[in-house]
């Protein structure tokens, strides 16, 4: 799939005119209402309960609606917002720093390289201070200063304190409040609740997203849950790269199977790089782990300055460190946004800089904020961070600098939603990192939090009202043909993946597209590289369906089925994501053309031809897709050189 053809713009015809500041309340004035009785007739399913799911579960069965839910963890608890560590943003402006609702909305645009819609990150802005106050009422124990504020601390991309946080765990114990919540729902019977159910299909009737097909995984069964709209909370396709800080659960299925029923698929190429893990070890590994963002305000990165300079750090004296952030960007020094970081420690470690075995690393060293503050105060803020980094690589931080390197960690692109969170299918809305909305090509630390829990809380339980009010649901049979339809192909891909009988496992399959996915698209890319990745892809996923062995039945828990059936989609989706990346001739954010770049090695966009958002319409498997192109409009926050010097 190296070509393909171009459809009609898209336009988001939900987005309101006028004020920036004014659109939202716009907006949800302007959205029909369900009344309250009229709302216990209506049933929403939603897939997923990491913060996004969780919250918006919990919000649409307290505003009365019947709650179908799933997930295919054990407890919705251990979704893998779990994992997320630093913090969330909100322009609360407590340290009385220069913040605001306004800055926040700057910063994040400006973050995501100008390759997001103003509306919806002001609107993100307006509702992270409500996101802080609701998390708070729900017992969240953030931080707080000696006074009894809440306390702050600094994220990359920023030169204020926004980040609100709890120690280095943060994202569970926000998943803490949100599961709580559900569970109160659960309890209460407003929402019926399938754990270790995984959706693997998107059933749609005369055009509108009307329910899903799912398999129990510790039977097989399958089963159809009919409902009057479907919200995707499933999370982001990180793990396409095999070797990522997603859990290994972590997959693109729901999304990319509604994609293939007509969902359009926005800048798939838009991965982001986390500067901050630890590298990887040996060939042994299935996945890496993250170090929270929030490290880099009292950590100093660093290299030698000599290549090849394998000595212990403490036998480096300081004359001979590089702190190499602080040199070229003093303004922002270690908080550089996370694709800024990660091309730079990249930069040195091809250099030949680079620390630990392979030289794929660098330095992240707290000698000097523990000399400042103490060693008590180090520990009093990133002490679970320190120990995780000890048991992990059996090496004290407080005695010697952390080791780090980039890996894979979020991604920005997703389904194509418009602004009240709707897909191309009517009656599917999809929130947090399933979507693609609000972080342009790079996503600023602490944001993803914070756009999960606004999504949930607070957006879709207003927008899902205007669809639910305006009506229209004839009743949906578990017999109609469509139905039966859908659940027959779901079957039919199950028994052709139990039928291969192959040689090859899945895992081995998995790893070799990763590998070439992150040499190819990763964080440098180039045509040859990428016309490379797209001729290998279709080869390795016909090789996938000719060789792959997957044991056991369907009848049964079977773990190689569930992982057979996630890279089968990872092997289209990876195709997707490489002709993107082809297609868009400009470095901007997370995504680098080797070919696009500034006399400094900067990332060099062309608004000209690429300030666009890229929705694809899927064909058929190795069919040409549709490109549809969404332009973006800057009234406020106007394009410029992305400068953090």
């Amino acid at each position: 799939m190296g070509s393909y053809t171009v459809g009609d713009d898209l336009v988001d015809t939900k987005a309101p005119s006028g004020p920036v500041e004014d659109r939202w309340d716009k907006r949800r004035f302007g959205a029909k209402l369900v009344n309250p009785a009229n709302r216990r007739k209506h049933r929403v399913i939603v897939v997923g309960t990491g913060l996004a799911g969780g919250s918006a579960g919990a919000t649409l069965a307290e505003q009365g609606y019947h709650v179908i839910q799933f997930c295919y963890q054990d407890s919705p608890r251990r979704a893998h917002s779990v994992a997320a560590q630093g913090g969330i943003n909100a322009a609360k402006n407590y340290r009385n720093d220069g913040d605001s609702i306004y800055r926040l909305f700057y910063d994040t645009v400006k973050g995501g390289d100008f390759r997001s819609r103003e509306s919806n990150v002001y609107r993100l802005a307006q509702v992270s201070v409500e996101i802080i106050d609701q998390c708070v009422a729900q017992g969240v124990p953030f931080a707080r200063e000696y006074g009894g504020l809440l306390d702050n601390r600094s994220f990359g991309g920023v030169q204020v304190s926004r980040t609100f946080y709890a120690r280095g765990q943060t994202g569970q114990q926000l998943l803490l409040g949100a599961y709580q919540a559900l569970e109160r729902q659960i309890d209460a019977g407003n929402i019926e609740m399938h754990p270790r159910t995984e959706m693997l299909d998107l059933i749609v009737v005369d055009g509108r997203a009307r329910g899903i097909v799912a398999r129990d995984l510790i039977t097989g069964e399958i089963s159809t849950y009919l409902a009057d709209a479907v919200v995707l909370a499933s999370g982001g396709y990180g793990n396409t790269f095999y070797l990522s800080t997603n859990a290994k659960g972590s997959n693109a299925t729901a999304i990319w199977r509604a994609h293939k029923r007509g969902a359009h698929f926005a800048n798939p190429c838009y991965t982001q790089i986390h500067p901050t893990c630890i590298p990887r070890s040996g060939e042994h590994q299935s996945k890496l782990t993250l170090m929270s963002e929030s490290l880099r305000n009292d950590g100093r990165i660093w290299v030698p300055k000599k290549k090849g300079d394998t000595r212990s750090p403490e036998q480096i004296p300081e004359d001979e460190r590089d702190y190499y952030l602080e040199r070229v960007y003093p303004s922002y020094g270690n908080l550089v946004p996370r694709d800024v970081a990660s091309r730079a420690a990249k930069n040195v470690c091809d250099e030949g800089r680079g620390v630990g075995p392979g030289g794929l690393g660098v330095y992240l060293d707290f000698a000097d904020a523990i000399k400042r503050m103490g060693r008590d105060k180090v520990a009093e803020k990133y002490g679970n961070l320190f120990e995780m980094y000890e048991r992990i690589t059996a090496e004290d931080p407080y005695q010697v600098p952390m080791r780090i390197y980039p890996a894979i960690h979020y991604t920005m692109g997703g389904l194509w939603v418009d602004y009240d969170l709707q897909s191309t299918i009517p009656g599917m809305f999809v929130i947090g990192e399933a979507n693609f909305s609000d972080h342009g090509a790079n996503r600023l630390g602490a944001s993803a939090l914070m756009q999960g829990l606004a999504d949930g809380y607070f957006v879709l339980p207003a927008t899902i009202n205007d669809y639910l009010a305006r009506g229209g649901f004839d009743q949906v049979s578990p017999d109609d043909p469509v139905v039966t339809a859908t659940v027959g192909e779901v079957q039919d891909r199950i028994k052709r993946l139990l039928a291969v009988d192959g040689d090859r496992t899945v895992d081995s399959f998995h790893r070799e597209l990763g590998m070439l996915v992150w040499d190819e698209c990763g964080m440098s890319r180039n045509a040859e590289g990428l016309r490379k990745a797209l001729k290998r892809i279709p080869e390795l996923r016909e090789e996938f369906w000719q060789r792959v062995k997957v044991p056991g039945t369907g009848f049964e828990l079977n773990q190689s089925l569930e992982k057979a059936n996630r890279v089968a989609d990872f092997l289209e989706l990876a195709e997707l994501m490489c002709l993107d990346a082809l297609h868009r001739e400009e470095s901007c954010g997370g995504h680098f053309r080797e070919e696009s770049q500034t006399d400094d090695g900067e990332a060099k966009r062309d608004d000209d031809r690429f300030s666009y958002v890229a929705a694809w319409e899927y064909t058929g498997v190795g069919e040409p897709p549709v490109l549809h192109k969404e332009n973006l409009d800057f009234e406020y926050v106007h394009p410029t050189l992305r400068s953090y010097a």
